[in-house]
């Protein structure tokens, strides 16, 4: 069969893909990843075919990248002023794929907004895939807001405000969809739903790539959902080993704490490195500082030590096991690995799904939270030295880690895919009401 995955955003919104599409590839199919230019050595690493589809993604854009992880306004700034000025030329583009390649099948991400207009015009059968539960809006588990902290607070001590959230979500962002509903019309289309709430749900199936540890099977997921569990790749020709200075670290004394802000918000640190390295010092513990492949950490207060080890990028399935404790933003993929890892987390997150995801781990056991705006050295060490000095995080998070390993999310995912390719249903209780069973 031939397959045509579609997706914008990070390498977190990405890799997952790459490691379903090999793994589809293993099984004879065909596999085409469209996506952002700056995707197509990833694609490649896997095996996967590539087609390029704007908008363009500059990699290095730090100006972009603090707009968009802005906790306020990062959401609404990224879709008014990224991905729907391009939207036509994104349905153009996707539009162009699928028929070149006669797919037998179309996988959208929630970000390719233009997939749904691409699964209607053509007739191709569609999926479509999340990978965070902040991506259901679900009323019995609602999500944290980025800007609207405090209605978190609200909906978790009076019983059924979350049933609110949706309506208000829809109210707050309803004039900003008009590109879609514009081109909609353009196209001969029905207004159709919200594409933020609704249109981006495939009918048919909805892969949903998380663990129920991170967001368990809700009665107001949309229907036909299939949650398989998270889908792990970090490794490429260039990335499938630790650099020898990292290894020789690593094994030159006690587990480090280990510092990264993912592939995207890590372009815009402010004084994130600084003020890690100074709570590792107040700590007196070894650190790792993965500050990016451009990353350069200004002179620490005290100067360098040999506790402090910077490196560009490190695969995190091969750093993260020998971590004492990991500190991120908080971004899906790097959650999962954590979780995977066995390791207690202190998460600083920016925006989007971010702050949800922190939220979860606290509500699990495993992590605390400190909001990017308080995160200095002196609140970082004291947050770590209760994850540390606590045992119960550690003994919560390698039993996360545990049950994590019952888990297949990519072995699931491709079952689901190309049992929707041959256009069948999937196994019965794998509906959003009737989850409650791990894939």
């Amino acid at each position: 069969m031939r397959i045509v995955f579609a997706t914008y955003g990070t390498f977190g919104d990405v890799n997952p893909l790459i490691g379903i599409g090999s793994e589809l590839l293993r099984r004879g199919h065909t596999v085409v990843l469209a996506a952002p230019e700056m995707f197509r050595k990833q694609a490649a690493s896997g095996g996967l075919q590539f087609a390029p589809v704007r908008p363009e993604q500059d990699p290095q854009d730090a100006a972009m990248i603090a707009l968009v992880y802005d906790r306020k306004r990062g959401t609404e700034r990224g879709l008014r002023k990224f991905l729907f000025p391009a939207l036509r030329a994104s349905y153009q583009d996707l539009l162009a794929v699928v028929r070149h390649e006669q797919a037998d099948l179309f996988v959208s991400s929630e970000l390719a907004y233009a997939g749904p207009m691409v699964a209607e015009i053509t007739g191709v059968r569609w999926a479509s895939y999340v990978l965070a539960p902040f991506s259901f809006f679900s009323g019995y588990d609602p999500p944290v807001l980025s800007p609207y902290p405090a209605l978190s607070q609200m909906m978790a001590t009076v019983p059924g405000t979350g049933h609110l959230l949706r309506p208000f979500a829809r109210v707050i962002t309803r004039s900003w969809c008009e590109p879609v509903f514009s081109l909609r019309r353009e196209l001969g289309l029905p207004r159709g739903p919200s594409p933020l709430f609704d249109a981006k749900h495939a009918p048919a199936l909805v892969l949903a790539l998380f663990s129920p540890l991170l967001g368990a099977p809700q009665p107001d997921w949309p229907p036909n959902t299939r949650q398989c569990g998270f889908v792990f790749y970090d490794r490429d020709a260039e990335h499938s080993t630790l650099l020898p200075e990292l290894q020789a670290f690593l094994d030159a004394g006690s587990p480090p704490l280990v510092f990264t802000l993912g592939s995207a918000a890590v372009l815009d640190p402010r004084d994130f490195w600084i003020e890690s390295a100074r709570a590792a010092r107040l700590l007196g513990r070894r650190a790792v500082l993965l500050t990016g492949k451009h990353g350069e950490i200004p002179e620490p207060e005290g100067g360098r030590t040999a506790e402090i080890c910077q490196a560009g990028y490190a695969p995190y399935s091969l750093l993260f096991p020998r971590a004492a404790a990991v500190v991120h933003q908080g971004g899906v993929g790097t959650t999962a690995q954590a979780l995977k890892a066995g390791k207690p987390m202190l998460v600083m997150p920016y925006s989007h799904d971010q702050p949800d995801n922190a939220r979860r781990m606290a509500r699990l056991g495993v992590a605390r939270v400190l909001p990017r705006e308080r995160y200095t050295g002196d609140r970082a060490a004291r947050a770590l030295e209760l994850l540390l000095r606590s045992p119960e995080y550690a003994q919560r998070a390698r039993a996360a880690a545990e049950q994590m390993r019952g888990e297949n999310g990519l072995h699931s995912a491709c079952d689901a895919l190309e049992a929707a390719a041959r256009g069948e249903r999937g196994p019965s209780g794998h509906g959003a009401h009737t989850l409650p069973q791990k894939c």
